[in-house]
């Protein structure tokens, strides 16, 4: 049941943040006593100080988490144990949805409706999903002949290194701590700077719903401090990061450069919104486009700025999109009756505003947008026309709230525009054309299209990307993403 800003101020006034690392099931200061504030980014306020974890903390979580996994007291307990530990974990996230929500919106700057759908909605439901795949993944016995028997067996890799992004905390935290427990893996995740406090206090229910101590540590701190030691670890076997594609490259070089651990890598996009000349300018239609822009304030790896629409429907098409970002509220985030809130930073606000300036000194045309009056790094829902290819908003990742229209003549220049980017994350695609919407969805160089709706797919689908988007082999969500913390081996048996 949604509260009222009142009753969700009411609960962000008692908050109490846990502050501390976790490792080993206890909370602990980090070894050298270092630490770094955590910013409120719509009062520019410290919200708390928290623990900046050094090699020394990631070595020590490390070793905890490799005798954890060599005991077998997680990687090798009855899969139907790990089942029922997550899903009681996934009930204690249903119980403490209000709290995390308002949390993490005071963290991040996200609407309380954003976070209350992902917190109380998608992780619950990711966790219960992999917790049920844990008695239903199978090895395979090969063909041989009758004196020999062959048998394939999945075990979980080892300690996995979890590396999540601000834009969606939690749910990012879920999305890789989920598979990778289910597998039986014992993982160190780091949340990012901005925003640690929705993980640290997840870990808490963490040992309230009986996962073993070490299988799970939470390291607070910086990317060229705490990341970089994760990803240089000699003893972790597999990292999986969601962010940057700049950042996603050194966590490659650092596998290079040590153990040669296995790195999935999740990045970033310039995804494009195709509307076909036989599509229909419906609400529906003009709700997705709006929402795939503007979904919690651009700062979204899928999100759709290229708007590629044919020359014969751009003008309607732009009319409307107008009409019905309008309506967007922007607001305190702890109000549900607002759409977006901040961005994530006063230096992330600055970043995208000197994007919106860019299209302008390159001859888009800003038909919305402008000043926003109100306290706080928020930057109004832009929207450009005349964009063409070679602008850089056209080219580059933008994470902020800001929506180009890109007009095309015909099926195969609007293919060949969307296929026009390093990136290859995400298409969406509206036609009312069987045979169009599959050509165009095997044509697409990207890891998603979704055809007449702007969708990321559901848990049981996989989701990554192409190029610069990510890694080819590697996925989040689906039975993919378990796949990637288990490793096959082969055992051989000959009769005597």
């Amino acid at each position: 049941m949604t509260l009222t800003k009142e009753q969700y101020k009411d609960i962000a006034g008692k908050m109490r943040f846990n502050t501390k690392a976790f490792i080993n099931g206890k909370f602990v200061d980090a070894n050298d006593g270092n630490t770094f504030d955590t910013i409120n980014p719509l009062t520019g306020k410290v919200i708390a100080t928290v623990a900046h974890c050094s090699d020394a903390d990631v070595d020590t979580a490390v070793k905890i988490a490799r005798e954890t996994f060599e005991s077998g007291v997680w990687s090798r307990c009855d899969p139907e144990h790990r089942k029922t530990v997550l899903l009681k974990l996934a009930d204690l996230l249903d119980e403490n949805v209000n709290e995390l929500a308002v949390l993490e919106s005071l963290d991040t700057g996200k609407t309380i409706s954003d976070c209350l759908e992902e917190i109380g909605v998608e992780g619950p439901r990711h966790i219960r999903w992999y917790a049920e795949l844990i008695d239903k993944t199978f090895g395979k016995v090969a063909p041989t002949t009758e004196d020999k028997l062959a048998i394939i067996v999945q075990e979980p890799v080892g300690v996995a290194g979890l590396i999540v992004p601000w834009n969606f905390p939690l749910l990012m935290a879920i999305w890789k701590i989920a598979p990778s427990l289910a597998a039986g893996c014992s993982s160190i995740v780091k949340p990012a700077e901005d925003t640690p406090l929705s993980v640290l206090r997840f870990a808490e229910l963490v040992i309230e719903a009986g996962i073993p101590n070490g299988v799970l540590a939470v390291l607070p701190g910086f990317g060229a401090t705490t990341g970089q030691a994760i990803g240089r670890h000699e003893d972790i076997n597999i990292i999986s990061f969601t962010g940057s594609t700049q950042t996603g490259g050194k966590f490659l070089s650092y596998a290079g450069e040590t153990n040669l651990k296995a790195v999935a890598l999740e990045l970033g996009g310039k995804s494009p919104f195709i509307v076909l000349d036989d599509a229909d300018l419906t609400d529906e239609l003009i709700d997705n486009a709006v929402n795939s822009a503007f979904w919690n304030g651009g700062q979204n790896c899928s999100a759709n700025m290229r708007q590629i629409v044919d020359k014969s429907l751009v003008e309607e098409f732009t009319k409307k999109v107008i009409e019905r970002t309008k309506q967007y509220v922007l607001g305190d985030p702890l109000d549900p009756n607002t759409d977006i809130g901040t961005m994530i930073t006063q230096k992330h606000k600055e970043r995208v505003e000197s994007f919106i300036q860019s299209g302008i000194d390159e001859g888009a045309v800003m038909v919305h947008g402008g000043a926003v009056d109100l306290d706080g790094p928020y930057v109004h829902p832009t929207i450009f026309t005349g964009v063409t290819a070679n602008m850089k908003i056209a080219k580059e990742e933008i994470f902020g709230p800001v929506l180009g229209i890109m007009e095309v003549d015909g099926m195969e220049e609007a293919l060949a525009l969307a296929s026009d980017s390093e990136f290859g994350l995400h298409a969406t695609v509206f036609t009312n054309d069987l045979d169009r919407a599959i050509y165009m969805g095997r044509r697409i160089p990207c890891g998603t299209v979704s055809i007449n709706e702007f969708s990321e797919g559901n848990i049981a689908t996989p989701f990554g990307g192409y190029k610069k988007s990510g890694s080819s082999l590697t996925r989040d969500n689906g039975t993919e993403a378990m796949q990637q913390y288990l490793q096959d081996k082969t055992i051989w048996i000959s009769r005597k």
